[in-house]
């Protein structure tokens, strides 16, 4: 199906990018800051990227308050590079050898549990496997350890649709908080977590660069098989720069928080999304044909997780829902029913035009 006009677009990610954001980067894509070449053509070491690359960290600080206590890098490898990257820096801290600890609440943290126990102990130290990933354990059920280097959590599980509701307390142990889904999207205290890691692709702009925010005295333990490009120190000595960079990812991710500072800052993005999330779980709530199954605590303000009562109607509501521009509302195959992902970047008009056309559905259905 083809359009001819901006769709609604409620993909889990890549995502919705904020229309000024792509009309600024096509207007700049011939000739960037007068250079006549687009920022994909210059060197990543030539002066007007690496002013480019100071000014995206430097937004970025403002909008999370990152103290200079902690370094940025702006990397490569996606989240699931981090799986690998985080226990390899940070597992030797452990006291009687390589140990983490991991809250595992959906399939994302799962796959962190599961690759860390390549490079040392990963202890389970709760789940919610047995609640099919809908819910967060309760607290009291949680089996911390006390000679683990770190507690590791996903803070917004995109499949699932479960989202802790603030940074979760482990009693003084260091944390690591996987935000691939939901940076940027609601205030944080970023000194409660050791170590902050994300892909751009879902609040910020277009996959290529994985920011991860790291406490700098976490830096230097890495493990003797730490690959060079893997290991924290390193990359923070030059700039994130030991191999090319992803310049135009980052290019873009300097354009969201450029755009996002001017919609007044996380603060007011945060109260948008609430109110968006808050429209749509309220029409789900009061719905007879459609509902959402996760702890009502733990939903996800970015990804909306619903199913249809009859599920014979999940193809047509598919079709229909997709001519009308509302598009990408399939949920994740591990999960099934409906997913509708609504970060930074979708309007309060989208999830209008989405609670809309469900209730004509169920009018008809």
């Amino acid at each position: 199906m083809t359009f001819d006009r901006r769709i609604f677009n409620f993909a889990a990610g890549p995502a919705a990018i904020p229309e000024v954001v792509l009309k600024q980067a096509a207007s700049e894509m011939l000739n960037w800051q007068g250079l006549g070449a687009s920022v994909m053509e210059v060197s990543h070491r030539g002066k007007e990227f690496m002013a480019l690359y100071e000014e995206v960290l430097h937004d970025l600080r403002t909008l999370m308050n990152i103290p200079d206590s902690y370094e940025i890098l702006l990397l490569q490898g996606g989240g699931l590079g981090q799986n690998s990257a985080i226990p390899m820096n940070l597992m030797a801290l452990g006291k009687n050898g390589p140990k983490a600890d991991f809250l595992v609440t959906g399939i994302w943290s799962e796959k962190s549990y599961k690759e860390a126990e390549k490079y040392g102990a990963a202890h389970l130290a709760a789940t919610s496997a047995l609640e099919k990933f809908n819910t967060i354990p309760d607290k009291t059920t949680w089996a911390l350890s006390e000679d683990a280097a770190y507690v590791h959590y996903c803070a917004n599980e995109t499949i699932g649709g479960v989202e802790f509701p603030e940074v979760p307390e482990v009693g003084g142990r260091l944390l690591v908080a996987d935000i691939s889904s939901n940076i940027l999207s609601r205030e944080i205290d970023v000194t409660k977590c050791g170590v902050w890691f994300g892909g751009a692709q879902k609040n910020i702009g277009p996959s290529g660069v994985t920011i991860v925010i790291v406490r700098k005295d976490l830096m230097g333990h890495s493990m003797s098989i730490t690959p060079s490009i893997w290991d924290w120190s390193k990359q923070a000595a030059t700039q994130s720069m030991l191999n090319t960079p992803p310049t135009f990812a980052i290019y873009m991710a300097g354009l969201g928080f450029k755009w996002l500072l001017a919609q007044g800052g996380v603060q007011a993005i945060e109260k948008q999304n609430q109110a968006k999330a808050n429209l749509l779980y309220s029409f789900l709530d009061q719905s007879g044909l459609y509902e959402n199954r996760v702890t009502k605590a733990y939903r996800s303000r970015m990804n909306v997780t619903f199913f249809l009562k009859d599920e014979s109607l999940n193809a047509v509501f598919l079709e229909q829902s997709n001519a009308a521009g509302l598009v990408a509302l399939r949920g994740h195959k591990a999960a099934g029913g409906m997913r509708a992902s609504i970060y930074n970047a979708m309007p309060l008009e989208g999830v209008q035009a989405l609670v809309e056309f469900m209730r004509d559905f169920e009018r008809r259905a």
